[in-house]
């Protein structure tokens, strides 16, 4: 069976200030499936910031069990992404779930995993999915040598990274707080 896959979500923080973008390509194997997916999201009542990568159905699921932990925490990003973390690592159900998700607010950029971990990279940037890569490359140059504000920052990369990346197109969502 062809697998669903594709997505480029790239973070971005600077001062008090995140952005968090994403594209808009899911494939089927070798065919795009659809161009303007949505996966970002923006959860506004602990001005938190979020993005998928991996497949749709799981990555919907998670969003669901990190925003009751982020209710449960009362907003607390850490907390709430170590509990989903453990949940997610423990739970035979969710361990199989195939994604990956960025979690932002304008303190701490985390990125989590199906394997337990949760990485707060070391620079204000983080980048995951088929072009992660060159987003995260073209957003750490942009962060380092230009005045650009995060939002730019974040759109620019993903263009860079859709310009690179196959798996990822130019129907480019950003929220920021």
């Amino acid at each position: 069976m062809e697998k669903i896959r594709a997505t480029t979500i790239v973070a971005v923080k600077k001062g008090n200030k995140v952005a968090i973008a994403g594209d808009g390509q899911v494939t089927f194997g070798d065919t795009v499936f659809k161009s303007k997916a949505k996966k970002i999201k923006k959860i506004k009542e602990y001005n938190v910031l979020t993005g998928f990568a991996g497949g749709a159905a799981d990555a919907f699921a998670l969003f669901e069990k990190f925003e009751d932990h982020l209710e449960a925490y009362k907003g607390n990003l850490k907390k709430a992404a170590v509990e989903l973390a453990k949940e997610w690592r423990n739970d035979k159900a969710l361990r199989v779930l195939d994604a990956m998700l960025i979690v932002a607010n304008k303190e701490n950029i985390l990125v989590l995993s199906g394997n337990g971990d949760i990485i707060e990279p070391d620079e204000e940037v983080a980048a995951i999915g088929s072009g992660g890569s060159y987003a995260y490359a073209a957003a750490k140059a942009l962060l380092t040598h230009t005045e650009m504000d995060v939002d730019k920052i974040a759109e620019e990369a993903m263009k860079i990274a859709s310009s690179i990346c196959i798996y990822t197109n130019s129907n480019i969502s950003v929220e920021k707080i």
